[in-house]
């Protein structure tokens, strides 16, 4: 496996699944800390499962998720079944951290 460093953008453009197959949304963008660690902490995804998100998201772009809850990027980026649960919760109730996932 190559574990050499890899540019931001080759993120942007790859879909998002959950561990069992369920598409979530495409990266359209990704949030950096670059004050203190120059890392990736969220991304910006468009093209949303409306399955998923239906009328949560009929006046917004799409959601951030954050990267914490990445499993594997290769060809998709996998994140954990768990967090749709999350990000659902999370869409529906006020958002105190702004680092945690927010609609974009």
């Amino acid at each position: 496996m190559d574990e050499s460093p890899q540019k931001i953008t080759t993120l942007v453009g790859r879909e998002v699944y959950s561990n069992e197959g369920v598409f979530v949304g495409e990266v359209a963008d990704v949030r950096l800390d670059i004050v203190d660690r120059h890392a990736v902490t969220g991304l910006a995804l468009a093209q949303v499962n409306q399955e998923l998100f239906g009328d949560l998201l009929n006046t917004q772009k799409g959601i951030i998720l954050p990267y914490r809850w990445v499993r594997a990027v290769g060809d998709v980026i996998l994140i954990n079944d768990v967090t749709l649960h999350d990000v659902l919760e999370e869409l529906t109730q006020p958002n105190e951290d702004p680092e945690d996932s927010a609609i974009a």
